[in-house]
């Protein structure tokens, strides 16, 4: 899901172990820059202009970009990262296949959806483990008093945000540096707020994975489930919902890709 450190822990990576190819590239936030086909040939082109280092290739179209980065990719050794890749169309049109890279190429792909890491037939899948109490407070210690664990008199607040949180990354960091340097007075409003209102950075990075659904079903699946149904029984939810025609059998498996 959004927010888990997908695109952190890819950064992590490319800065380690980049110097050791030829060539690297890393596209980020690939799902939000997507829109256009001028927008697709300038992914191509940067592709290319990082891996040789040069701002001289120049790219007329999408399909002869693919040819170009197969010719040109396939001579070295490369490490490419797609950040936040949302369609398999993204995928086509930026790595194509195995072919296209020099031996010893690695591709890390980031994404929120597990089916298409499945229909690339990728050769490994790394899941993000949810942190436990103990990180999740490291975390929000280090955003909210520059230090690995919370000052005294803040500590039962801090065990509350790290309970509202749910442990996602994104929002002890973002509620962290809120409440950095705030009075505890203060730490009671804000903690009272969250509670009718999500912190509205935290919120949008979430509601991106409710507005990639395609279906309008699978939106109105993700809504019943989230009001009525949370902890009851798969079968008998997919009966229901069924009931009101939205195939739920396919939606369902569809939310939990």
């Amino acid at each position: 899901m959004g927010g888990m450190g997908k695109t952190t822990i890819a950064k992590a990576i490319y800065n380690e172990i980049g110097r050791k190819f030829e060539g690297r590239s890393f596209l980020l936030n690939i799902r939000e820059f997507w829109e256009t086909d001028t927008n697709q040939v300038s992914l191509q082109q940067q592709v290319l202009c990082d891996a040789y280092e040069t701002t001289t290739f120049k790219i007329r179209d999408i399909e002869s970009g693919k040819n170009i980065l197969k010719q040109r990719l396939a001579q070295n050794r490369v490490l490419l990262v797609l950040d936040d890749v949302s369609e398999f169309h993204q995928l086509q049109v930026l790595c194509g296949s195995r072919e296209w890279f020099g031996p010893g190429s690695r591709i890390i792909i980031t994404t929120r959806d597990r089916n298409l890491l499945r229909s690339y037939r990728v050769d490994q899948v790394y899941e993000i483990k949810e942190m436990d109490e103990s990180e999740s407070l490291e975390l929000f210690s280090w955003h909210a008093f520059k230090q690995p664990s919370p000052k005294e008199e803040f500590s039962t607040h801090s065990n509350e945000v790290i309970a509202y949180s749910g442990r996602l990354p994104l929002a002890l960091q973002v509620l962290g540096s809120r409440l950095s340097d705030c009075e505890i007075t203060e730490w009671h409003r804000v903690l009272e707020k969250l509670k009718c209102i999500p912190h509205d950075q935290v919120q949008n990075k979430l509601k991106v994975s409710f507005n990639g659904l395609k279906d309008v079903t699978e939106k109105q699946i993700f809504l019943d489930i989230a009001c009525f149904f949370i902890g009851k029984d798969r079968n008998d939810v997919i009966q229901i919902l069924n009931g009101c025609g939205f195939f739920a059998d396919i939606g369902i498996k569809v939310l939990v890709e």
